[in-house]
């Protein structure tokens, strides 16, 4: 199933930070966009996450429209600026919280995918005394837990070091053969030349150019 952006606009404050954009993303594509802080990199993620409305246009997935047939995209799952944890509870805790949710991971699930990217599932360490990588780490594995059919992933390798970064692309390539639709944002070129079947520069709101 394909996800359809058509048309979209976003003003805040009277500034436009999205223009008029369009774009089909695939089934098992992985997008990569880059672009200058505050070209809307992020404001586009935001939109197609169903974090805020539109102004005008519109984004369908599965033949719905979001904000009309559902309030969220269906099988999502996202890295989007700065991921709120209860800071009180174990890393685990938090996964598993947020797994009850739907119901679909197994507690060996969410320790599989926390060991592959180097936490201790039975740590009883608070994630408030997690450092910022370890809260990377953290916000990657809730986003990918489930296996989600739309990954959503702003600046997902911020904070880690080469090997976290490493098990994090050969991660997004395995979840590419499940047809995942994957859009991501980084200052790191590396991880958009290596990983993207698309690239997309957006500059001032706007998509300015295609690779």
């Amino acid at each position: 199933m394909n996800l359809y952006v058509k048309s979209i606009s976003k003003s805040i404050k009277g500034e436009k930070v999205l223009d008029d954009i369009s774009y089909t993303f695939e089934s098992g594509k992985i997008y990569g966009i880059y672009g200058k802080n505050g070209s809307g990199k992020t404001m586009l993620l935001r939109a197609i996450a169903g974090f805020i409305n539109t102004d005008k246009g519109y984004i369908k997935y599965n033949h719905k429209a979001l904000h009309k047939d559902m309030d969220v995209l269906p099988d999502l799952g996202a890295v989007i600026e700065n991921i709120s944890f209860w800071s009180m509870y174990s890393g685990f805790e938090n996964l598993k919280m947020l797994s009850n949710i739907k119901g679909i991971v197994s507690d060996e699930e969410i320790y599989e995918i926390m060991i592959y990217f180097g936490l201790d599932p039975k740590s009883k360490k608070k994630v408030n005394k997690y450092s910022l990588g370890m809260r990377q780490k953290l916000a990657l594995c809730q986003a990918l837990m489930e296996h989600p059919k739309i990954l959503l992933l702003d600046e997902p390798t911020n904070a880690l070091d080469q090997h976290s970064i490493d098990l994090f692309r050969e991660r997004i390539l395995e979840e590419k053969k499940n047809d995942t639709i994957t859009i991501l944002t980084s200052h790191n070129k590396e991880d958009i030349e290596i990983l993207a079947d698309e690239k997309i520069c957006m500059e001032f709101g706007k998509i300015k150019e295609l690779m």
